[in-house]
């Protein structure tokens, strides 16, 4: 028999995810690919709320500022391009009024503590070890909001450093919420801004670091995104035109496995039915007055009712009102 792809042995995540629990994101932009996906099917999750954050050492200190409700002031700020912008934040706080940005932040902080105070599992995708030092401070930033690139050191984090920083979250977070599990994975997409060999370099320095607490404490996971995406799927043809990125095909087989190896069985059950729910949402009819059209809608509206009565924990309410709307 030929093979047309590298088999994978995916170790299943033992007690698994489930649909009542909550679950925050943080990461690279391919966090966004699987928290966008949790979201869309009405699980309870919270995502980036520092924005999207690359690098291990900002991530691991925006936990902890969450933990601690860190409390942000104009000190904290830098004006550059005519906004305010946060060193520890995506430039989606950005805005020209300071207390705007001071305001969003706050409000983010508190919003991250009381989730995560209570969240059931927290997903970590690292993207790069490369950071930015800021010289004139002297402190790894989050982004560098279009600042000049000679206002920068670029280094590459090693993985000591990495795993240090891993090392002190986990030390807090444990106290602060003792329940909590945590799956790391490590983002399959290429920084190739850095360099071919730099990337693979930088990569491999974040898989090793994660391997490294992963096998060193109990409640944390490796799902390998980055292993199914270069070793499995393998080909350029499941990355965008930019060569950079992973195209629909790939994330969707990511995500297919994720909820293969990480989810329970009754959690996968509903999945199956949000699934055709949300496919249901969005469909398009040629003629929304039809006979055949409401029938549908009336279908699915009662499909929403029993899922919602079955599994009180979905919040359905946003497509019941959809449904009736016909």
């Amino acid at each position: 028999m030929m093979l047309f792809n590298l088999p994978i042995h995916i170790k299943k995540i033992t007690p698994p995810v489930k649909y009542d629990e909550r679950i925050l994101l943080m990461g690279s932009c391919f966090t966004e690919h699987i928290g966008d996906f949790l979201k869309s099917h009405k699980f309870n999750v919270l995502q980036n709320p520092n924005g999207i954050v690359f690098e291990p050492q900002m991530l691991c200190s925006s936990i902890l500022d969450y933990i601690d409700q860190k409390k942000y002031s104009e000190h904290d700020l830098v004006y550059e391009n005519e906004r305010w912008h946060s060193w520890d934040h995506h430039s989606v706080f950005s805005h020209p009024s300071k207390e705007m940005v001071l305001q969003r932040i706050q409000e983010s902080i508190k919003q991250a503590h009381d989730f995560l105070k209570n969240a059931d599992w927290l997903i970590i995708t690292f993207g790069t070890s490369f950071h930015y030092l800021f010289k004139t401070q002297n402190r790894i930033v989050a982004n560098c909001h279009k600042v000049p690139a000679n206002s920068f050191t670029k280094q590459l984090g090693t993985i000591e450093e990495t795993v240090t920083a891993i090392d002190t979250m986990l030390y807090r977070l444990f106290h602060f919420n003792p329940k909590i599990k945590i799956i790391f994975t490590v983002s399959p997409v290429r920084h190739v801004r850095d360099g071919v060999v730099e990337n693979n370099r930088s990569k491999a320095r974040l898989l090793e670091a994660v391997h490294h607490v992963v096998d060193k404490f109990d409640k944390l996971y490796y799902f390998p995104s980055y292993e199914l995406i270069i070793d499995v799927l393998r080909d350029h043809r499941f990355y965008d035109i930019d060569l950079v990125h992973p195209n629909y095909a790939a994330t969707s087989f990511v995500l297919e496995k994720f909820c293969e190896n990480c989810m329970d069985k009754q959690t996968r059950n509903i999945l199956e039915k949000m699934k055709e729910i949300v496919i249901a949402k969005n469909h398009q009819p040629f003629h929304f007055a039809s006979e055949q059209h409401q029938k549908f809608r009336k279908k699915y509206l009662s499909e929403c009712v029993q899922l919602q009565t079955q599994y009180p924990f979905l919040n359905l309410q946003e497509e019941i009102n959809f449904f009736q709307a016909g």
